[in-house]
């Protein structure tokens, strides 16, 4: 009666992945050595999920942060939509200013005049590059006004040292030898106009404060000018280069373009910042890309060991495979219970390599701070980095991309050996024992 019981339980009417399957998988997960398991090797493998999990995740939120920390740096600094053309020029130029600047989204509209220059020092002599802005949107660019390194920006207005005041790149004013009252000069290629067309115009400056913006590209090449001096200097009459234009989402860039343009008429040409820096941007995401792939591939590597595990537990349980088949397990329920033995080290790794990562990216900061005090060592030299720590972000949408592929790799291991071991025939199995 029990026989019966039990063949009819496991022939027909235990549902698929029913309690009898999970207790039988849970137990030969479980197995020692001497018992037929292979405990040691599911050990393996789930350290091996979790860390390659863990490892993908801190990674790609690493990289995140240092692209985020990179892109608030380079857009705090530079603007996320430009317009050039023939409204540069337009005698109605500040209608037009005004037009974009009342756009939802649009936060400043600065005038800019930028071209290059010699800079020549205390003996020194470098390359800049001069950006021309009123005082007024110079103070609104918060990433320079609110690091201003030596000096201030009061005289680049009010003119503190007497004379024309500029701002300088507190790298580029080193490299020079200058800082706050001392004089500038800077040589302009196409400054002056006479008959015989543009000759170089030398000008001195009284250098008013330095400043940096955390990026060597920046601090080591750039000057601010006031607007009107910018004009003088290189010969602009009243015009502009371009007018720069900062949003509340730089994100918003691409959409953004259409009513731009709108707004500055029909002779603008409206450009946004991923146009600007698309090689730096595109050379990034592919590094991104690059990074990603290589990982998702530790972790399927990872997800292999599986295999391993349970071809040598399929090898060591033939004679119990070929008991539950002549009580009446269909290769369904054999299938399913080495799937569920094999998939079940796939969940927890991920599980616990989803947490770990998660969490060290949550506290990198207080690690960062732990591993410092314990080796007494300087891991992330601001002077080099201009970071202060480590930066991660974590995008939870990536991270669920990652889950998604460890959980698959995983389960796609557990089927060949789940395969093979539902195959089995019981009669060759039970032949030598």
């Amino acid at each position: 009666m029990t026989s019966s019981s039990t063949n009819g339980t496991l022939s027909g009417r235990a549902p698929p992945f029913g309690q009898w399957e999970r207790s039988v998988a849970a137990r030969y997960l479980r197995a020692k050595r001497s018992q037929g398991g292979v405990a040691l090797i599911s050990i393996i493998s789930f350290i091996g999920i979790m860390l390659a999990v863990a490892v993908l995740i801190i990674v790609m939120s690493v990289m995140n942060g240092f692209r985020a920390e990179l892109l608030s740096r380079m857009l705090g600094f530079s603007g996320h939509l430009y317009v050039t053309g023939g409204v540069l020029t337009d005698p109605d130029r500040d209608a037009v200013i005004k037009r974009i600047s009342d756009l939802p989204g649009v936060v400043q509209v600065t005038p800019v005049i930028e071209a290059q220059a010699m800079a020549l020092g205390a003996g020194q002599i470098s390359g800049a590059i001069v950006r021309g802005i009123t005082a007024k949107d110079l103070k609104a660019t918060k990433i320079v006004s609110d690091n201003i390194t030596r000096g201030s920006m009061a005289g680049f207005d009010e003119g503190e040292y007497g004379g024309d005041m500029i701002m300088v790149g507190d790298r580029l004013a080193q490299a020079l030898g200058v800082g706050p009252g001392d004089e500038l000069s800077l040589i302009s290629p196409t400054g002056g106009a006479t008959a015989f067309g543009a000759t170089p115009l030398r000008k001195t400056y009284t250098v008013a404060g330095t400043f940096t913006v955390g990026m060597s590209e920046y601090d080591q090449a750039f000057i601010y000018m006031p607007l009107e001096q910018s004009q003088l200097f290189f010969g602009r009459d009243n015009g502009i280069d371009y007018l720069e234009i900062k949003l509340n989402d730089p994100d918003m860039a691409i959409a953004m373009k259409g009513a731009v343009a709108r707004a500055a008429g029909g002779a603008a040409l409206v450009t946004d910042w991923t146009e600007k820096n698309s090689a730096y941007w595109g050379a990034l995401k592919v590094e991104r890309n690059v990074m990603r792939l290589i990982l998702m591939m530790l972790v399927a590597i990872a997800a292999m060991n599986i295999i391993s595990g349970l071809v040598m537990l399929v090898k060591n349980k033939g004679r119990d495979i070929a008991i539950l088949r002549t009580m009446g397990a269909g290769q369904g329920s054999i299938l399913r219970i080495f799937f569920m033995s094999g998939a079940a080290v796939g969940v927890l790794g991920t599980i616990a390599g989803l947490l770990i990562g998660s969490l060290f990216c949550i506290f990198i900061g207080e690690i960062q701070q732990f591993v410092e005090f314990v080796t007494g060592a300087e891991v992330f030299n601001s002077d080099i980095y201009f970071l202060t720590r480590i930066p991660a972000k974590i995008d939870w949408q990536e991270v669920s991309v990652i889950t998604f592929w460890a959980l698959a790799m995983s389960f796609l291991a557990t089927l060949p050996p789940a395969w093979r071991a539902s195959r089995l025939d019981p009669v060759e199995a039970l032949r030598y024992e």
